[in-house]
């Protein structure tokens, strides 16, 4: 079935944004919104399940999870708005057909140029700001996010004391036990159990205890208690009282791991390294698809007699399913120099563009696709 798209425009000069430019935009922005809300929301929600993990596990302080909340929030709000701007198309284009506004459209003399023109004044400008988001907002949000979990991890020996329970330390070296803490964390009733790197276990109790920085690290300063040391089944062992008696807390090192997405693009620019270039192009990937996905989705959303009302949104599913996966294969190609680096988004986003005429040929005609390919090419 070919579409009945009529071959002119309007006759009269259109204004840059004209009514059709105007409804469509908003229609655009309303359901991307909302689809890109629900996406990020499930994306976000899984991601931050493991970040709770390590809350639980105190390794993260629970003073850090709304501001990692907040980047995990951008990293994957970027990372989804191509698929949010390809199903806003299809929906919004697919409920025109259904509710007969797209015939009237045709009626009143706007070609398939002017319903390509009206989606790509919100696409175009939402392309430019994804690349933005894509190649300065996103590695940002990943640095920030790798120092705050590597900084946090610093003090993670020291985190989750708490009254009434026990809590082991610095691999199992040492175990502590506290009975009260003060409103000025000074600790009452302290048992600790201390495994030392040369074979003798120590028991300590005392009376108070309270954390202190010092110079080389930092340390539990016991006061007013008893020590005993010695070899777990030997009769050699020493008991010792104190008045003041300290316990260093190997804090973990803090290295920040080094992630390629939170690396800054314009050291991407000037690398040569093929790692590099793949995740440069992984962030290009993000505005690219958009507007190629939005090309696509233009023939796309037109529902046949048949189909259902969004008769071709699993279609669209199983097309951006396919890029998704040929564009992380071709990354992953790169990377490991099976492919030389252009191959890859040539290869990618050709296929988008074959995609794309396919089914504008299929939907208007063979002919128009002629006629417009001729016009494009022409002086």
């Amino acid at each position: 079935m070919e579409a009945n798209w009529p071959q002119g425009s309007y006759a009269v000069r259109r204004p840059l944004f004209g009514v059709l430019d105007r409804m469509v935009a908003a229609d655009l922005l309303k359901t991307m919104l909302s689809v890109w809300s629900v996406i990020v929301v499930i994306i976000v929600s899984r991601k931050f399940i493991r970040v709770l993990d390590q809350a639980i596990d105190g390794q993260i302080s629970n003073d850090v999870l709304l501001t990692i909340l907040g980047l995990k929030t951008i990293i994957a709000g970027v990372s989804f708005l191509p698929a949010a701007t390809f199903m806003a198309v299809l929906m919004v284009l697919g409920r025109m057909y259904r509710d007969q506004e797209m015939s009237a459209i045709q009626s009143a003399g706007a070609g398939a140029g002017s319903i390509y023109r009206a989606v790509f004044q919100f696409v175009l400008p939402l392309s430019l700001v994804a690349a933005g988001l894509s190649l300065y907002a996103a590695p940002w949000a990943e640095a920030t996010t790798e120092q705050l979990i590597s900084k946090d991890k610093q003090n993670a020996d020291i985190r989750g004391i708490a009254p009434g329970k026990f809590s082991e330390y610095s691999g199992g070296d040492l175990v502590f036990y506290v009975e009260d803490i003060d409103k000025d964390k000074k600790m009452h009733k302290v048992f600790v159990q201390h495994r030392q790197s040369h074979g003798d276990l120590a028991i300590v109790n005392a009376e108070a205890g309270r954390l202190q920085d010092l110079p080389d690290g930092r340390y539990i300063v016991l006061e007013q208690g008893e020590r005993i040391q010695g070899q777990p089944g030997n009769l050699n062992y020493v008991i010792e009282e104190f008045a003041e008696y300290a316990v260093r807390i190997d804090g973990k090192e803090a290295l920040t791991n080094e992630v390629k997405a939170a690396t800054p693009s314009h050291l991407l620019w000037l690398s040569d390294k093929l790692p590099d270039i793949a995740e440069l192009q992984r962030r290009l990937a993000i505005p690219l698809g958009a507007l190629l996905l939005s090309f696509i989705a233009v023939p796309l959303a037109q529902l046949s007699p048949r189909g259902g009302v969004y008769g071709n949104i699993l279609t669209g599913f199983l097309i951006f399913f396919i890029y998704g996966n040929l564009e992380r294969v071709s990354q992953g190609w790169v990377t490991k120099a099976v492919i030389p680096p252009w191959l890859g988004p040539v290869s990618v986003y050709g296929l988008l563009i074959l995609i794309g005429l396919i089914y504008l040929a299929r939907f208007f005609g063979w002919k128009w696709l002629r006629l417009k390919l001729k016009e494009l090419t022409s002086p």
